[in-house]
């Protein structure tokens, strides 16, 4: 493998699955909604990536992903990690706001599978894999994580079927665990999530699954850094 597109990679742990494939000689395409901050963490990847600013949402922006990508021999590697969590703090499921939830799963659930519709073609002939960013709370019912943690759910199932749909290519659903990224913040508004560890913590484990490239299924990136079987 040597081409990747990691989405939502200007911050948090897209930006750190992108300087531990880049470090590993992988040639990347990423995106993020602020231009501006794309392009100064583009900058501090240790090698040439090609930075589209842009959102996942918008079919243009999935096709110029896509394109990118086909210029550099085509991707291997698919990371659906742009996401958002919705209002903060979240509200419960009785008062959550319909037209809030629909973009919370546009954005995290139909905006990664139609980006994988585009990639599949390339990746079948190439036998790539496309990982999508995952949660525990995708299958633990925590009070208040409603919107963000069915989207969640029903990207792990979508992910899931792909897999019994395309044994071509490899599908995993990851969950990174809980890391110190703003979005985590966004969860627990004025809290202190300083005991969460770094998003580079898990980068060797990311780096492990894509290099021993197990069967399609849920990871769990703690359990590939305590060495547990992938």
């Amino acid at each position: 493998m040597s081409v990747a597109i990691i989405t939502g990679a200007s911050r948090g742990l897209g930006l750190a699955l992108a300087h531990g494939l880049a470090e590993a000689g992988w040639h990347l395409v990423i995106d993020g909604r602020d231009a501006a901050a794309l392009a100064e963490s583009a900058a501090g990847i240790p090698r040439d990536v090609t930075a589209l600013p842009g959102d996942v949402t918008d079919p243009a922006h999935r096709l110029a992903l896509v394109a990118a990508a086909d210029r550099l021999g085509g991707a291997d590697l698919l990371v659906n990690n742009a996401g958002i969590l919705g209002p903060s703090p979240q509200p419960r499921l009785a008062d959550y706001p319909l037209e809030v939830l629909r973009e919370v799963y546009e954005v995290n659930v139909l905006a990664p599978l139609a980006l994988t519709q585009l990639a599949l073609p390339g990746l079948r002939a190439r036998g790539g894999a496309v990982v999508n960013v995952t949660s525990d709370a995708a299958v633990e019912p925590y009070e208040g994580w409603g919107g963000y943690g069915s989207a969640k759910a029903a990207v792990e199932q979508a992910s899931r079927i792909l897999a019994a749909e395309e044994p071509a290519v490899r599908v995993w659903w990851v969950d990174p665990g809980d890391l110190r990224t703003r979005m985590h913040q966004e969860a627990f508004p004025g809290e202190d999530i300083g005991d969460r560890p770094e998003p580079a913590t898990v980068v060797p484990a990311f780096r492990r699954l894509v290099e021993s490239r197990p069967a399609s299924g849920r990871i769990r990136l703690t359990d590939l850094l305590t060495g547990a079987p992938a």
